[in-house]
């Protein structure tokens, strides 16, 4: 790595006469990977995004709840309490009938103790199988945002890594000149003039 001075703001655009051809190059370079990792982020995370987002709403419009029955008594006690917590939930075997009259059955967290035949709510998709509830409208836009948030940064971090690497390129190979113009005239500096 060469030796940097203090930075000066936009240094690679200002005028100067000691400006090299591979300092030109190098500021298109920097240039373009900054201009390349704003838009592939912006266009992944945007992307991905839309197209979480998009998947959820047809999910809450395509899935919907059905009434199942307990084929079995579900394992445990019965709480007395109303409101039984998520620790006393249990899976249990439920039967329900899809929108085509096909019968299905599928394991799902009932309170403990429930009696065989007890109604419980399945959310079923469009053939009749069993899914989890859909997010709601909120939960959507967190998800959605959370994930395109993720797909941008990783797609951001393609051309900014690659620019990166072109970067220590074009340095490594200054340097290499700088040699070769060092071993020429290098030794002409140490000559004293009699």
């Amino acid at each position: 790595m060469a030796l940097r001075g203090p930075r000066v703001w936009l240094w690679r655009w200002r005028r100067n006469p000691l400006k090299r051809r591979a300092d030109r190059v190098e500021a298109w370079v920097v240039l373009g990977v900054w201009m390349l990792t704003a838009f592939a982020g912006v266009l992944a995370g945007t992307t991905v995004s839309r197209s979480v987002e998009d998947g959820l709403a047809r999910e809450r419009v395509e899935w919907h709840p059905v009434v199942g029955r307990l084929t079995e008594r579900a394992p445990g006690t019965a709480s007395g309490n109303a409101h039984v917590s998520r620790a006393e939930q249990v899976w249990a075997t439920a039967h329900w009938t899809a929108a085509d009259g096909s019968g299905h059955s599928g394991q799902l967290r009932v309170p403990a103790g429930s009696a065989a035949g007890t109604p419980v709510t399945v959310w079923t998709d469009p053939e009749g199988r069993q899914v989890t509830r859909p997010v709601t409208v909120p939960q959507a836009r967190v998800r959605a945002f959370l994930i395109g948030g993720v797909a941008g940064i990783c797609a951001a971090a393609v051309p900014l890594l690659g620019g990166r690497a072109l970067r220590g390129r074009l340095e490594r190979r200054r340097i290499d000149q700088w040699d070769v113009e060092w071993s020429r005239f290098g030794p002409m500096w140490g000559r004293t003039a009699g």
